[in-house]
Formats: C-alpha cells, sequence, structure tokens
C-alpha cells in the first residue's frame, strides 16, 4: 500500500530474508509471505522425515515425545509468515487513515515521517538479521538447555532418545532446523521491537483527538484492528509452548496440573505483548475525555438553559408549535455526543480484541484434555452436559 500526503511507505518488515523470498517468488505483492513460511518450515519437515524413515527411525519421528519439533515446523513457522501476511497490510492503512482523518495534523506530519524513515532503514539493514543469524546458528556449539522448552530441544534428550547416538536426522535437526527457528522466533521480536518503537513515537506526536469520535477511542480505533491481526503470532507461541508441555507431560517430567498454572502465564505473556503496548494511549484519551466533558458539558449547558426557556418555560407555547421542532432533535443528538464522551475507552482495547487473544492462547490446549482423559471419556462427559 502506497502512503500519501509525500510520507514514506510505512512496514516493519524487510530485510535480507523477505528480498530471498521475494527473489525465490514466494513473497507476493510485497507483504503476501505466507507461501514462503509454509515452503520453509514443511521442506524441513519432509527432509527429517525421508532421512528418519531411511534410517529405520520413523517410529522415533513420530512419538509423541518430540511433538513441539513437528509443531515447531508444521505449525509455527508458518503462522510466523501468515501473521506478516496479514498485519503488514493493516499497518500501512493504519498510518494513512491517521493522515487522511486529520488524527495527525500537518504541523507533526514531518515529525512522523521521519520516524517512519528511521524504522524502514532498520527494517531494510542485513546487520540486525545477520547478528540474529550468526547468534542463533552459534548456539548448538553451546548448552542452550533452557533456551526453549521441551524435551525436542534439548540436546542431551535427542541423542538419549536416538539410543544414545547422534544419528544424521539429530545433526540436521540440531544444526540447521532448530537454528533457524530460533533465527525466525527472534527476528520476530525484532519486528515487534520495530512497531511498538512506531507506537512510542506516534503516540507522542500531538495527535488531533477527537471526544465525540464514533470509535469510541478519539479516532485510535483502528489501532485495534491492526493488533488483531497478530492473532496467528499468538496462536503460534501459544502451541510452541503447549506442544513443549504435552513433551514434559508425556515423558513424566511434570504433571498435569502444572497446566493450572501455565495457561493463565502464557495468556497474560501474549496479553501484555499484544495488548499491552496500547497501554501507552492512555494518557493522551484521559485527557481528551476530560477535555471533551468540560467543552461538551458547557455548551450543553447553555443549549439546555436556552431549550427550556424557548419550548417549557415560554407561556406563548402551545404542543402544536413544539411539534417537528428540529431543537428537540437537536437536544437528543447533543446528549448523544455527551454520553459519546463519558462513555470513551480509557485505552484502545475492546472486549473484542481481548477475546481474539484470550480464544487464540487457549486453544492450542484444548488437545491436552486427551492426555488426561481418554476420547470416549470425554464425549461421555460432553453428552452429560448436554443432555
Amino acid at each position: 500500500m502506497k502512503s500519501t500526503n509525500n510520507n514514506p511507505e510505512f512496514s516493519v518488515f524487510g530485510g535480507p530474508l523477505s528480498k530471498l523470498g521475494g527473489w525465490l517468488g514466494l513473497i507476493r505483492n510485497g507483504t503476501d509471505s505466507s507461501r514462503f513460511g509454509i515452503v520453509i518450515g514443511l521442506s524441513i519437515w519432509i527432509v527429517l522425515m525421508v532421512i528418519s524413515v531411511v534410517a529405520g527411525n520413523s517410529d522415533r519421528f513420530f512419538s509423541l515425545n518430540l511433538l513441539a519439533g513437528h509443531v515447531r515446523f508444521l505449525v509455527a513457522i508458518p503462522l510466523f509468515f501468515i501473521c506478516e501476511t496479514w498485519v503488514s497490510p493493516r499497518m500501512a492503512e493504519f498510518v494513512d487513515h491517521a493522515l487522511n482523518s486529520g488524527l495527525v495534523p500537518e504541523s507533526e506530519q514531518p515529525a512522523l515521517a521521519q520516524s517512519i524513515s528511521r524504522i524502514n532503514r532498520l527494517r531494510n539493514s542485513w546487520i540486525p538479521e545477520a547478528f540474529l543469524l550468526l547468534v542463533m546458528f552459534s548456539l548448538p556449539f553451546f548448552d542452550t538447555s533452557g533456551f526453549l522448552p521441551g524435551k525436542s530441544a534439548s540436546t542431551a534428550y535427542l541423542i538419549k532418545h536416538a539410543g544414545g547416538i547422534l544419528t544424521l536426522a539429530n545433526m540436521l535437526y540440531l544444526g540447521l532446523g532448530l537454528p533457524l527457528f530460533r533465527f525466525l522466533l527472534a527476528r520476530w521480536f525484532w519486528h515487534l521491537g520495530l512497531w511498538f518503537y512506531f507506537l512510542y513515537r506516534f503516540q507522542k506526536l500531538k495527535l488531533q483527538l477527537n471526544p465525540i469520535h464514533s470509535d469510541g477511542a478519539g479516532g485510535l480505533g483502528y489501532l485495534e484492528v491492526v493488533q488483531e491481526q497478530f492473532a496467528p503470532l499468538a496462536v503460534a507461541f501459544s502451541s510452541i509452548l503447549a506442544a513443549s508441555f504435552a513433551e514434559e507431560i508425556i515423558t513424566g517430567t511434570l504433571p498435569f496440573e502444572s497446566l493450572y498454572y501455565v495457561i493463565p502465564t502464557a495468556l497474560l505473556l501474549n496479553l501484555a505483548l499484544f495488548v499491552g503496548p496500547l497501554l501507552m494511549f492512555s494518557g493522551k484519551l484521559r485527557i481528551c475525555r476530560i477535555r471533551g466533558l468540560n467543552e461538551y458539558m458547557v455548551m450543553a449547558s447553555h443549549y439546555v438553559d436556552a431549550f427550556d426557556q424557548n419550548w417549557v418555560r415560554d407561556e406563548k407555547v402551545t404542543g402544536q408549535s413544539q411539534l417537528g421542532t428540529p431543537d428537540i432533535q437537536s437536544l437528543a443528538d447533543l446528549t448523544n455526543s455527551v454520553n459519546v464522551i463519558r462513555n470513551m475507552q480509557a485505552v484502545p482495547i475492546s472486549r473484542r480484541l481481548l477475546m481474539v487473544f484470550v480464544i487464540g492462547v487457549i486453544l492450542p490446549f484444548v488437545p491436552f484434555v486427551f492426555l488426561k482423559f481418554n476420547f470416549s471419556e470425554v464425549m461421555r462427559k460432553l453428552l452429560q452436559m448436554v443432555a
């Protein structure tokens, strides 16, 4: 999406990996990178599967003890790029909306353009991705226990699971697959850092917030649309965590009851990551609401006094003369405007946005029911609840 008002096009995605995806024809229209993610994850998984099957280790490869390894390649990596495909256009639309709606006044547009240009330089630089790539591919040479949760991220457990030997599949997984996953995960946190930096710079601008804006957030309501698009990333994070803890529970390292603490923790962390940054707008919205109440209450008082004198206390006024007067509709409109200000959100966060992430985080943990109960028992309990 192209920007208007002579401002540069906004995006937090770029760098060498995106250029590689474009060169391979797997990233289309500049933002549609979902095919790229599916190809990356599925290619590594297929290679590992073929090597394991040829070596006669298919039973170990498909063991539930290594569930998180499958989830990383078949679920998380594709979701990383699906999220990028969803959120990138919405970010650009938000910037265009802020400019075209007057949310960012002309006097503040040079500062906004400067922030966007700085972010564009950072996202297109090869240095961050090169640094992350170097670090993540260097980790196999060190003790990385605890860096990622789950048995399938432990070198010692993988060797033990393979009968005390380092198989070819394990070498490829530890030397390429797992480091690449760590790199893609770290790369996403780099993107999130750029987006949070943009939000911080944006809220520093002298925004023209309107207290009677119909979105109930002074004109910042479109931010909620942007944040909703991070749902695939929240599902990816939750899926990784759920599969990793499933490995621990299956191998008997952790009790099933540990989920009672893991799920709320995962929920709080995801809400802090994807909803928390919007809290930085609370100060401006509070000031906007107070200013709006002050100004509109004064206007409402003057209008109501005049209305009372003209249409209630004037003895010459009759019911016939009151019919159809636009003053009554104007009074109703003014009352609605005051109510909009009174109910204005303290932060641009709605119940819908919260539910999107609550569902996205909890959904990957639903299959844990079958670790505690068998399928027939679950169906029997569900039928009893319905009946």
